[in-house]
């Protein structure tokens, strides 16, 4: 069993999820970690890229679409946390998928916490 921990970063409270544990592969996994965000009142779920698979970041394969309707369907945000240019050298659709969601509220790609801290913080 892996370890979420829940923090709170600028009145958000986040559960920041383990490297190790099931992989972000469906909606299955996206409901997974869904209700563990709903069981610790979290509005926003940090999972690192390590348990994304590659599989994910292929548009076409529909898996990103399908998780990201399931947090989107629940209210709950999701941040994708870690490096992910190798994906983005290789899809010009990814990378315009990437920098859309980025400017909306609800899905991130982060490059790492202190980013997705930066985005949490109050402007101002």
């Amino acid at each position: 069993m892996t370890t979420n921990t829940l923090v709170t970063l600028h009145d958000v409270r986040l559960l920041r999820c383990a490297p190790e544990g099931p992989p972000l592969d469906g909606e299955s996994a996206a409901l997974e970690l869904i209700g563990d965000a709903f069981g610790q009142d979290a509005g926003l779920v940090a999972v690192p890229v390590e348990r994304v698979p590659d599989e994910f970041f292929r548009l076409r394969s529909g898996v990103a679409g399908a998780v990201m309707q399931k947090f989107a369907n629940y209210r709950v945000r999701l941040a994708v946390v870690g490096d992910i240019s190798p994906h983005i050298a290789e899809s010009t659709a990814l990378r315009d998928f990437v920098h859309e969601t980025n400017n909306g509220g609800h899905i991130w790609f982060v490059p790492t916490y202190d980013a997705l801290d930066a985005k949490l913080r109050p402007a101002g």
